[in-house]
Protein backbone atom coordinates (compact mmCIF):
# COMPACT_ATOMS: atom_id res chain seq x y z
CA UNK A 1 0.00 0.00 0.00
CA UNK A 2 1.29 4.01 -0.31
CA UNK A 3 1.82 4.81 2.82
CA UNK A 4 1.79 8.76 2.04
CA UNK A 5 -0.82 10.24 4.39
CA UNK A 6 -1.75 13.31 2.03
CA UNK A 7 -5.52 13.78 1.03
CA UNK A 8 -5.49 14.74 -2.32
CA UNK A 9 -8.39 16.77 -4.90
CA UNK A 10 -8.81 18.14 -7.37
CA UNK A 11 -11.84 18.88 -10.30
CA UNK A 12 -12.19 15.55 -12.67
CA UNK A 13 -14.43 16.83 -15.13
CA UNK A 14 -13.33 18.81 -17.82
CA UNK A 15 -12.75 22.42 -18.42
CA UNK A 16 -15.65 24.47 -19.28
CA UNK A 17 -19.45 24.80 -18.36
CA UNK A 18 -21.04 21.28 -17.95
CA UNK A 19 -25.11 19.78 -16.59
CA UNK A 20 -22.22 17.98 -13.72
CA UNK A 21 -19.05 18.55 -12.22
CA UNK A 22 -17.17 16.51 -9.91
CA UNK A 23 -14.13 17.15 -6.90
CA UNK A 24 -12.71 13.71 -6.45
CA UNK A 25 -10.83 13.23 -2.69
CA UNK A 26 -8.48 10.43 -1.96
CA UNK A 27 -6.69 9.69 1.29
CA UNK A 28 -7.32 8.82 4.81
CA UNK A 29 -9.50 12.01 5.42
CA UNK A 30 -11.40 11.98 2.30
CA UNK A 31 -14.55 10.63 4.27
CA UNK A 32 -14.15 13.08 7.09
CA UNK A 33 -13.97 16.39 4.43
CA UNK A 34 -17.12 14.80 2.85
CA UNK A 35 -18.98 14.82 6.01
CA UNK A 36 -17.68 18.07 7.15
CA UNK A 37 -19.29 19.77 4.03
CA UNK A 38 -22.19 18.37 3.95
CA UNK A 39 -23.18 17.03 6.87
CA UNK A 40 -24.03 13.78 6.07
CA UNK A 41 -22.77 10.17 6.38
CA UNK A 42 -22.79 8.33 3.29
CA UNK A 43 -23.36 4.93 2.94
CA UNK A 44 -20.54 3.15 0.89
CA UNK A 45 -21.39 2.77 -3.02
CA UNK A 46 -24.54 4.65 -2.33
CA UNK A 47 -25.16 8.12 -4.25
CA UNK A 48 -26.17 10.42 -0.86
CA UNK A 49 -28.37 13.44 -1.98
CA UNK A 50 -26.35 16.86 0.24
CA UNK A 51 -26.10 20.67 0.48
CA UNK A 52 -22.12 21.25 0.38
CA UNK A 53 -21.60 24.26 2.72
CA UNK A 54 -18.52 26.01 4.13
CA UNK A 55 -18.19 28.53 6.68
CA UNK A 56 -22.06 28.49 7.15
CA UNK A 57 -22.27 29.37 3.18
CA UNK A 58 -24.63 27.13 1.49
CA UNK A 59 -22.10 26.72 -2.01
CA UNK A 60 -24.14 23.95 -3.70
CA UNK A 61 -26.37 21.42 -3.81
CA UNK A 62 -25.87 17.90 -5.42
CA UNK A 63 -24.57 13.90 -5.16
CA UNK A 64 -22.09 13.07 -2.33
CA UNK A 65 -20.44 9.43 -2.80
CA UNK A 66 -17.96 7.59 -0.61
CA UNK A 67 -16.03 4.29 -2.09
CA UNK A 68 -14.16 2.62 1.14
CA UNK A 69 -10.46 1.93 0.48
CA UNK A 70 -9.11 -1.00 -0.83
CA UNK A 71 -11.84 -1.43 -2.81
CA UNK A 72 -11.79 2.12 -4.80
CA UNK A 73 -9.72 3.38 -7.71
CA UNK A 74 -6.80 4.88 -5.73
CA UNK A 75 -6.82 1.74 -2.93
CA UNK A 76 -7.53 4.78 -0.57
CA UNK A 77 -10.82 6.06 0.72
CA UNK A 78 -12.28 8.18 -2.21
CA UNK A 79 -15.36 10.38 -2.08
CA UNK A 80 -16.58 12.20 -4.80
CA UNK A 81 -18.89 15.44 -4.55
CA UNK A 82 -21.07 15.63 -7.93
CA UNK A 83 -22.90 19.53 -7.99
CA UNK A 84 -23.38 22.04 -11.02
CA UNK A 85 -20.15 21.66 -13.84
CA UNK A 86 -19.83 26.10 -13.42
CA UNK A 87 -16.31 26.75 -13.40
CA UNK A 88 -16.89 29.62 -10.50
CA UNK A 89 -18.69 27.06 -8.52
CA UNK A 90 -16.57 23.74 -9.15
CA UNK A 91 -13.71 26.04 -7.50
CA UNK A 92 -15.43 27.47 -4.83
CA UNK A 93 -15.93 24.04 -3.86
CA UNK A 94 -12.56 23.04 -4.24
CA UNK A 95 -10.97 25.68 -2.05
CA UNK A 96 -13.47 24.55 0.38
CA UNK A 97 -12.20 21.28 0.31
CA UNK A 98 -8.70 22.24 0.57
CA UNK A 99 -9.47 24.53 3.29
CA UNK A 100 -10.65 21.61 5.33
CA UNK A 101 -7.33 19.45 5.12
CA UNK A 102 -6.43 18.49 1.41
CA UNK A 103 -3.93 19.45 -0.82
CA UNK A 104 -4.24 19.82 -4.02
CA UNK A 105 -3.25 16.88 -6.53
CA UNK A 106 -0.48 17.26 -9.13
CA UNK A 107 -1.22 15.86 -12.52
CA UNK A 108 -1.72 11.91 -12.93
CA UNK A 109 -1.24 11.62 -8.97
CA UNK A 110 -4.86 9.81 -8.56
CA UNK A 111 -3.59 7.16 -11.18
CA UNK A 112 -0.43 7.21 -9.31
CA UNK A 113 -1.67 6.26 -6.21
CA UNK A 114 -3.45 3.98 -8.05
CA UNK A 115 -0.83 2.07 -9.36
CA UNK A 116 1.34 2.70 -6.40
CA UNK A 117 -1.00 1.07 -4.51
CA UNK A 118 -1.09 -2.44 -6.91
CA UNK A 119 -4.61 -1.44 -8.80
CA UNK A 120 -3.13 -1.07 -11.99
CA UNK A 121 -0.05 -1.98 -13.63
CA UNK A 122 2.27 0.86 -14.78
CA UNK A 123 0.82 -0.07 -18.82
CA UNK A 124 -2.60 0.15 -17.24
CA UNK A 125 -2.26 3.43 -15.94
CA UNK A 126 -1.05 4.76 -18.89
CA UNK A 127 -4.02 3.32 -20.76
CA UNK A 128 -6.54 5.70 -18.78
CA UNK A 129 -4.87 8.53 -20.30
CA UNK A 130 -4.84 6.93 -23.56
CA UNK A 131 -8.77 6.10 -23.38
CA UNK A 132 -9.05 9.83 -22.43
CA UNK A 133 -7.32 11.33 -25.65
CA UNK A 134 -8.11 8.91 -28.30
CA UNK A 135 -8.85 10.61 -31.64
CA UNK A 136 -10.90 7.44 -32.67
CA UNK A 137 -12.86 4.81 -31.90
CA UNK A 138 -10.27 2.05 -32.69
CA UNK A 139 -7.91 3.93 -30.69
CA UNK A 140 -10.40 4.33 -27.53
CA UNK A 141 -11.12 0.74 -27.82
CA UNK A 142 -7.30 -0.75 -28.28
CA UNK A 143 -6.69 1.65 -25.06
CA UNK A 144 -9.21 0.02 -23.45
CA UNK A 145 -7.88 -3.22 -24.00
CA UNK A 146 -5.16 -2.09 -22.55
CA UNK A 147 -6.63 -0.78 -19.56
CA UNK A 148 -8.08 -4.09 -19.05
CA UNK A 149 -5.24 -5.84 -18.75
CA UNK A 150 -4.59 -7.94 -22.09
CA UNK A 151 -1.64 -5.80 -23.10
CA UNK A 152 -0.10 -6.73 -19.49
CA UNK A 153 -1.11 -10.19 -19.77
CA UNK A 154 0.93 -10.51 -23.04
CA UNK A 155 4.10 -9.25 -21.73
CA UNK A 156 3.79 -11.22 -18.23
CA UNK A 157 3.55 -14.22 -20.42
CA UNK A 158 6.84 -13.35 -22.37
CA UNK A 159 8.21 -12.63 -18.97
CA UNK A 160 7.54 -15.94 -17.86
CA UNK A 161 9.37 -17.22 -20.47
CA UNK A 162 12.56 -15.29 -20.06
CA UNK A 163 11.84 -16.40 -16.14
CA UNK A 164 11.84 -20.23 -17.34
CA UNK A 165 14.78 -20.16 -19.78
CA UNK A 166 17.00 -18.12 -16.90
CA UNK A 167 16.31 -20.72 -14.40
CA UNK A 168 17.30 -23.14 -17.11
CA UNK A 169 20.17 -21.55 -18.10
CA UNK A 170 21.36 -20.63 -14.33
CA UNK A 171 21.14 -24.43 -13.24
CA UNK A 172 24.02 -25.33 -15.89
CA UNK A 173 26.11 -22.89 -13.98
CA UNK A 174 25.49 -24.03 -10.63
CA UNK A 175 26.48 -27.18 -11.74
CA UNK A 176 30.16 -26.81 -13.46
CA UNK A 177 31.07 -30.43 -14.08
CA UNK A 178 28.03 -30.33 -16.10
CA UNK A 179 27.86 -27.05 -18.05
CA UNK A 180 29.31 -27.73 -21.39
CA UNK A 181 26.84 -31.02 -22.12
CA UNK A 182 24.26 -28.53 -19.80
CA UNK A 183 24.83 -25.42 -22.41
CA UNK A 184 24.94 -27.31 -25.37
CA UNK A 185 21.71 -28.93 -24.69
CA UNK A 186 18.84 -28.72 -27.17
CA UNK A 187 15.57 -27.59 -25.31
CA UNK A 188 17.74 -24.75 -23.74
CA UNK A 189 18.37 -23.56 -27.32
CA UNK A 190 14.63 -23.87 -28.30
CA UNK A 191 13.33 -22.44 -25.18
CA UNK A 192 15.76 -19.15 -26.49
CA UNK A 193 14.22 -19.45 -30.13
CA UNK A 194 10.56 -19.36 -28.99
CA UNK A 195 11.44 -16.68 -26.54
CA UNK A 196 12.75 -14.74 -29.64
CA UNK A 197 9.89 -15.40 -31.61
CA UNK A 198 7.35 -14.16 -28.68
CA UNK A 199 9.39 -10.94 -28.29
CA UNK A 200 9.28 -10.27 -32.54
CA UNK A 201 5.35 -10.90 -32.65
CA UNK A 202 4.82 -8.53 -29.29
CA UNK A 203 6.94 -5.47 -31.00
CA UNK A 204 5.42 -5.99 -33.90
CA UNK A 205 1.91 -5.71 -31.68
CA UNK A 206 3.14 -2.88 -30.04
CA UNK A 207 4.68 -0.92 -33.01
CA UNK A 208 0.54 -1.09 -34.35
CA UNK A 209 -0.68 -0.07 -30.93
CA UNK A 210 1.60 2.60 -31.17
CA UNK A 211 0.31 3.84 -34.98
CA UNK A 212 -2.96 3.52 -33.49
CA UNK A 213 -2.43 5.65 -30.54
CA UNK A 214 -0.16 8.42 -32.38
CA UNK A 215 -1.69 8.27 -35.88
CA UNK A 216 0.93 8.16 -38.64
CA UNK A 217 1.93 11.10 -41.36
CA UNK A 218 1.83 10.61 -45.22
CA UNK A 219 3.32 12.70 -47.52
CA UNK A 220 2.52 13.11 -51.24
CA UNK A 221 4.92 13.79 -53.41
CA UNK A 222 5.91 13.44 -57.18
CA UNK A 223 6.19 15.67 -60.47
CA UNK A 224 4.03 18.71 -60.98
CA UNK A 225 0.35 17.62 -62.82
CA UNK A 226 0.92 13.96 -60.82
CA UNK A 227 -2.60 14.17 -59.20
CA UNK A 228 -1.18 14.60 -55.79
CA UNK A 229 -3.50 17.18 -55.45
CA UNK A 230 -6.61 14.47 -56.60
CA UNK A 231 -5.44 12.21 -54.41
CA UNK A 232 -5.66 13.92 -51.25
CA UNK A 233 -9.25 14.70 -51.93
CA UNK A 234 -10.03 11.56 -52.86
CA UNK A 235 -8.57 10.16 -49.65
CA UNK A 236 -10.55 13.25 -47.75
CA UNK A 237 -13.62 12.96 -49.96
CA UNK A 238 -13.63 16.73 -49.94
CA UNK A 239 -12.36 19.46 -51.83
CA UNK A 240 -9.42 20.06 -49.30
CA UNK A 241 -6.92 21.29 -52.54
CA UNK A 242 -6.98 22.99 -55.12
CA UNK A 243 -6.99 21.05 -58.52
CA UNK A 244 -5.99 22.52 -61.76
CA UNK A 245 -4.83 21.24 -65.28
CA UNK A 246 -2.03 23.62 -65.11
CA UNK A 247 1.32 22.89 -63.26
CA UNK A 248 2.22 23.95 -60.22
CA UNK A 249 -0.73 24.54 -58.34
CA UNK A 250 0.46 23.80 -55.34
CA UNK A 251 3.53 25.73 -53.89
CA UNK A 252 2.96 25.07 -51.03
CA UNK A 253 2.12 21.75 -48.45
CA UNK A 254 -1.54 21.24 -47.65
CA UNK A 255 -2.40 19.09 -44.13
CA UNK A 256 -5.25 17.44 -43.97
CA UNK A 257 -6.18 15.15 -40.97
CA UNK A 258 -8.57 12.10 -41.43
CA UNK A 259 -8.89 8.39 -40.66
CA UNK A 260 -8.44 5.50 -42.41
CA UNK A 261 -9.65 2.23 -40.56
CA UNK A 262 -9.64 3.55 -37.45
CA UNK A 263 -5.92 5.11 -37.50
CA UNK A 264 -5.39 8.66 -37.13
CA UNK A 265 -3.77 9.97 -40.54
CA UNK A 266 -2.56 13.46 -41.19
CA UNK A 267 -2.25 13.94 -45.50
CA UNK A 268 0.39 15.97 -46.26
CA UNK A 269 0.18 17.69 -50.24
CA UNK A 270 3.43 18.77 -51.70
CA UNK A 271 4.66 21.22 -54.14
CA UNK A 272 5.91 19.21 -57.51
CA UNK A 273 9.39 18.08 -57.18
CA UNK A 274 11.24 19.38 -60.41
CA UNK A 275 13.80 21.60 -62.25
CA UNK A 276 12.52 25.18 -61.73
CA UNK A 277 13.97 28.77 -61.57
CA UNK A 278 11.36 30.17 -59.64
CA UNK A 279 12.20 31.40 -56.30
CA UNK A 280 8.64 30.62 -54.51
CA UNK A 281 8.46 27.42 -56.50
CA UNK A 282 12.23 26.14 -55.24
CA UNK A 283 11.03 27.20 -51.40
CA UNK A 284 7.99 24.76 -52.18
CA UNK A 285 9.92 22.10 -53.75
CA UNK A 286 12.12 22.31 -50.54
CA UNK A 287 9.48 21.94 -48.16
CA UNK A 288 8.07 18.44 -50.03
CA UNK A 289 11.43 16.97 -49.83
CA UNK A 290 11.55 17.53 -46.10
CA UNK A 291 8.20 16.57 -45.59
CA UNK A 292 9.05 13.46 -47.67
CA UNK A 293 12.17 12.93 -45.47
CA UNK A 294 9.75 12.79 -42.06
CA UNK A 295 6.98 11.27 -43.37
CA UNK A 296 6.19 7.44 -41.79
CA UNK A 297 4.76 6.71 -45.11
CA UNK A 298 5.53 8.33 -48.83
CA UNK A 299 2.98 8.10 -51.50
CA UNK A 300 5.44 8.33 -54.80
CA UNK A 301 2.14 9.93 -57.40
CA UNK A 302 3.32 8.64 -60.44
CA UNK A 303 1.63 10.61 -63.83
CA UNK A 304 0.73 7.54 -65.96
CA UNK A 305 0.99 9.66 -68.95
CA UNK A 306 4.42 10.90 -68.14
CA UNK A 307 7.48 9.05 -69.15
CA UNK A 308 8.86 7.03 -65.62
CA UNK A 309 12.28 7.72 -66.12
CA UNK A 310 11.55 11.39 -66.18
CA UNK A 311 9.74 10.87 -62.53
CA UNK A 312 12.48 8.38 -60.61
CA UNK A 313 14.79 11.40 -59.52
CA UNK A 314 11.53 11.85 -57.45
CA UNK A 315 12.57 9.16 -55.13
CA UNK A 316 16.07 10.50 -54.32
CA UNK A 317 14.08 12.02 -51.69
CA UNK A 318 12.98 9.36 -49.93
CA UNK A 319 16.12 8.37 -47.61
CA UNK A 320 13.94 4.88 -46.43
CA UNK A 321 12.63 2.77 -49.27
CA UNK A 322 10.32 1.05 -46.96
CA UNK A 323 8.35 3.20 -46.38
CA UNK A 324 7.30 4.30 -50.22
CA UNK A 325 4.59 2.87 -51.74
CA UNK A 326 4.34 3.87 -55.42
CA UNK A 327 1.07 4.93 -56.75
CA UNK A 328 0.54 5.03 -60.31
CA UNK A 329 -2.50 7.68 -61.35
CA UNK A 330 -4.53 8.52 -63.79
CA UNK A 331 -5.37 4.99 -64.86
CA UNK A 332 -8.43 6.45 -66.67
CA UNK A 333 -6.07 8.26 -69.06
CA UNK A 334 -4.07 5.02 -69.69
CA UNK A 335 -5.12 1.70 -69.63
CA UNK A 336 -1.60 0.09 -70.74
CA UNK A 337 0.72 -1.50 -68.07
CA UNK A 338 3.38 0.90 -66.43
CA UNK A 339 6.48 -0.96 -65.36
CA UNK A 340 8.28 0.36 -62.38
CA UNK A 341 12.52 -0.45 -62.23
CA UNK A 342 12.79 -3.52 -60.33
CA UNK A 343 14.40 -1.79 -57.41
CA UNK A 344 10.68 -0.33 -56.58
CA UNK A 345 8.24 -1.85 -54.63
CA UNK A 346 4.83 -3.00 -56.42
CA UNK A 347 3.01 -0.14 -57.12
CA UNK A 348 -0.68 0.69 -56.14
CA UNK A 349 -2.47 1.70 -59.61
CA UNK A 350 -5.39 4.21 -58.81
CA UNK A 351 -7.55 6.67 -60.93
CA UNK A 352 -7.77 9.57 -57.91
CA UNK A 353 -10.65 11.30 -60.57
CA UNK A 354 -12.70 8.11 -60.73
CA UNK A 355 -11.98 6.60 -57.40
CA UNK A 356 -11.03 3.42 -59.18
CA UNK A 357 -8.03 2.18 -56.63
CA UNK A 358 -8.42 4.20 -53.78
CA UNK A 359 -9.95 1.75 -51.25
CA UNK A 360 -7.48 -1.03 -52.09
CA UNK A 361 -4.49 2.00 -51.73
CA UNK A 362 -5.95 2.30 -47.93
CA UNK A 363 -5.59 -1.30 -47.28
CA UNK A 364 -1.65 -0.83 -48.55
CA UNK A 365 -1.60 1.62 -46.26
CA UNK A 366 -2.87 0.25 -43.18
CA UNK A 367 -0.62 -3.36 -43.65
CA UNK A 368 2.39 -1.08 -44.15
CA UNK A 369 1.60 0.49 -40.98
CA UNK A 370 0.32 -1.95 -38.81
CA UNK A 371 3.05 -4.93 -39.75
CA UNK A 372 -0.33 -6.81 -40.72
CA UNK A 373 -1.48 -7.11 -37.58
CA UNK A 374 -5.44 -6.28 -37.24
CA UNK A 375 -6.49 -3.38 -36.09
CA UNK A 376 -9.11 -5.08 -34.01
CA UNK A 377 -6.94 -6.96 -31.82
CA UNK A 378 -3.84 -4.30 -31.14
CA UNK A 379 -3.98 -2.71 -27.78
CA UNK A 380 -2.81 1.09 -27.13
CA UNK A 381 1.14 1.15 -26.60
CA UNK A 382 3.29 4.14 -26.65
CA UNK A 383 6.87 4.63 -27.77
CA UNK A 384 8.51 4.13 -23.71
CA UNK A 385 6.98 0.26 -24.32
CA UNK A 386 8.69 -0.24 -27.72
CA UNK A 387 12.15 1.18 -26.72
CA UNK A 388 11.75 -1.72 -23.62
CA UNK A 389 10.76 -4.59 -25.75
CA UNK A 390 13.87 -3.26 -27.99
CA UNK A 391 16.55 -3.50 -25.18
CA UNK A 392 14.79 -6.90 -24.33
CA UNK A 393 15.40 -8.17 -27.66
CA UNK A 394 19.03 -6.80 -27.70
CA UNK A 395 19.91 -8.58 -24.35
CA UNK A 396 17.85 -12.17 -25.48
CA UNK A 397 20.21 -12.07 -28.84
CA UNK A 398 23.12 -11.32 -26.90
CA UNK A 399 23.00 -13.87 -24.81
CA UNK A 400 22.30 -16.26 -27.55
CA UNK A 401 25.45 -15.11 -29.13
CA UNK A 402 27.35 -15.53 -25.75
CA UNK A 403 25.95 -18.90 -25.12
CA UNK A 404 26.69 -20.40 -28.74
CA UNK A 405 30.49 -18.71 -27.79
CA UNK A 406 30.00 -21.54 -24.92
CA UNK A 407 29.91 -18.39 -22.34
CA UNK A 408 27.24 -18.95 -20.03
CA UNK A 409 27.68 -16.47 -17.01
CA UNK A 410 27.44 -13.89 -20.15
CA UNK A 411 24.55 -15.64 -21.69
CA UNK A 412 22.61 -15.41 -17.73
CA UNK A 413 23.98 -11.71 -17.33
CA UNK A 414 22.24 -10.47 -20.50
CA UNK A 415 18.83 -12.48 -19.94
CA UNK A 416 19.01 -11.48 -16.17
CA UNK A 417 19.36 -7.50 -18.34
CA UNK A 418 16.18 -8.77 -20.87
CA UNK A 419 13.81 -9.46 -17.27
CA UNK A 420 14.86 -6.05 -15.70
CA UNK A 421 13.89 -4.09 -19.60
CA UNK A 422 10.25 -6.19 -19.54
CA UNK A 423 10.05 -5.34 -15.43
CA UNK A 424 10.48 -2.14 -15.72
CA UNK A 425 7.56 -1.89 -18.65
CA UNK A 426 4.91 -3.03 -16.65
CA UNK A 427 6.23 -0.62 -13.50
CA UNK A 428 7.59 -3.51 -11.51
CA UNK A 429 10.81 -2.19 -11.60
CA UNK A 430 11.10 1.54 -12.32
CA UNK A 431 12.67 4.66 -11.07
CA UNK A 432 10.97 7.72 -9.18
CA UNK A 433 11.70 9.54 -12.36
CA UNK A 434 10.40 7.51 -14.63
CA UNK A 435 7.31 7.09 -12.78
CA UNK A 436 7.03 11.33 -12.23
CA UNK A 437 7.65 11.54 -16.16
CA UNK A 438 4.64 9.59 -17.21
CA UNK A 439 1.92 10.10 -14.96
CA UNK A 440 3.02 14.35 -15.01
CA UNK A 441 1.15 13.56 -18.91
CA UNK A 442 -2.18 12.86 -17.06
CA UNK A 443 -4.69 15.37 -16.47
CA UNK A 444 -4.86 16.91 -12.52
CA UNK A 445 -7.97 15.15 -11.78
CA UNK A 446 -6.89 11.66 -13.09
Amino acid sequence: MNHNTDTIAAIATAPGVGGVGIIRISGSQALNIGQQLSGKKPQVRQATVASFTYDSQLIDSGLLLYFQGPASFTGEDVVELQIHGGPVVLNMLLKAVLNSGARMARAGEFSERAFLNDKLDLIQAEAIADVIAGGSEQAVLAAQRSLQGEFSKHIHGVLQQLIETRVWLESAIDFPEEEIDFLSDQELHSKLETLQTSLRHTLEQTQSGIVLNKGIHIALIGIPNAGKSSLLNALTQEDSAIVSPQAGTTRDTVRQDIHIQGIPIRLVDTAGIHQTDDWIEQQGIERAKQEASKADVVLWVIDATVDIETQTPVIAEVEKQSKLIPVINKKDLHTSEIELPATYYQASTISALTGHGIDALQDRIVALVSGGTPIESTFSARTRHLDHLKKTMHHVETAVQHLHDGQGELSAEELRLAQEQLSALTGEFSSDDLLGEIFSSFCIGK
